[in-house]
């Protein structure tokens, strides 16, 4: 049994994927200088929509804030922190309010590819009708649960790259709303900036005890 540990200890040591996750730490300086092309955002937000939605949803948008007038219009809303200038690019993660009837076009292309059997994509809609129509509340939970998922697989992304990353909730949610023209079902859940860094930067800070957060039943 100890063997088998030590193969699964050396296995998290050598492994990229999670010494990014472990290595990743929020970036508050950036290189106002640098910049991403844009195959380079679309390679980000690409990874990003690889991440789970209930339903296949996908409810969800990514709004790249890159040139300067974008920056000009969105830092003074964002309470004026310096990495939305800063940061090669700022996205603001939009998410929609979980709709059932989508349900069947999300999943057309899931069918087309020989993945799901179209007999099954009712039995997919009823039970996402059952949880979402008429209740605001899950509607608005899924969203912001779905721009979480499809954040947490930029910043990896991202930090693999060798690129910083920061989550923000520090911005007027309304200004946002209305100044990049997001629809009367969309949220901005969060704005997330990203670019090559300098120096400055923490590492990423002591987490509490396992032991303190596990349990298991």
């Amino acid at each position: 049994m100890n063997h088998i540990n030590n193969i699964a200890s050396e296995a998290l040591r050598t492994n990229a994927v999670i010494e990014a996750i472990l290595s990743r730490s929020a970036a508050k300086y950036y290189n106002s200088t640098a910049t991403l092309s844009d195959d380079q955002i679309r390679d980000l937000v690409r990874i990003g929509t690889s991440a789970p939605t209930s339903f296949h949803l996908q409810n969800w948008r990514f709004i790249a804030v890159r040139t300067p007038d974008a920056k000009a219009r969105l830092h003074p809303i964002a309470w004026k922190q310096p990495a939305i200038l800063d940061a090669a690019v700022t996205f603001v993660i939009v998410s929609q309010l979980a709709d059932a009837s989508a349900v069947p076009a999300r999943l057309a292309p899931v069918v087309e590819a020989g993945i799901m059997p179209a007999h099954l994509v009712p039995e997919w809609e009823a039970p996402a009708r059952g949880l979402y129509d008429n209740q605001p509340q899950r509607q608005r939970d899924e969203a912001v649960r779905s721009a979480t998922f499809g954040t947490a697989a930029i910043i990896y992304a991202a930090r693999s790259l060798g690129l910083g990353s920061t989550p923000m909730i520090g911005f007027d949610a309304e200004a946002v709303h209305r100044e990049f023209g997001l629809g009367e079902d969309e949220i901005p859940v969060m704005l997330l900036t990203v670019g090559p860094e300098r120096s400055g930067n923490w590492p990423q800070k002591p987490r509490l005890p396992v032991a303190d957060v596990l349990s298991f039943a």
